[in-house]
């Protein structure tokens, strides 16, 4: 049973870490930016555009190498490498809340 669950949980520590890390490096771009908004609409738009165009050939073996994870289903959430689009939208919004910058980006 431990031979079977142990590489399991592995994997989703792994993922975990590096969701934690692409909010690090959000927060890093908006830093860089000196505004997080124009992050935050690029995502949208990225996101807006995956909807519209699925990627149904996809491998979860590649997710990782898109900035929008183009595999969805059930438990992916434990598995996705990167957060959720809207998650990581909501903290550059709040982070320009924080530090003043509301101005809205198209």
């Amino acid at each position: 049973l431990t031979a079977i669950l142990a590489p399991i949980m592995a994997l989703i520590i792994q993922m975990a870490i590096s969701r934690s890390r692409e909010y690090m490096a959000d927060a890093g771009g908006a830093q860089i930016l000196g505004n997080p908004l124009p992050l935050a609409s690029a995502l949208e738009k990225l996101e807006w555009a995956a909807g519209r165009m699925p990627m149904d050939d996809a491998r979860p073996a590649t997710a990782h190498m898109y900035i929008v994870n183009p595999v969805l289903g059930g438990l992916a959430g434990l598995f996705r490498t990167h957060p959720e689009t809207h998650k990581r939208i909501s903290r550059l919004r709040a982070m320009a809340n924080r530090s003043g910058n509301t101005a809205m980006v198209a």
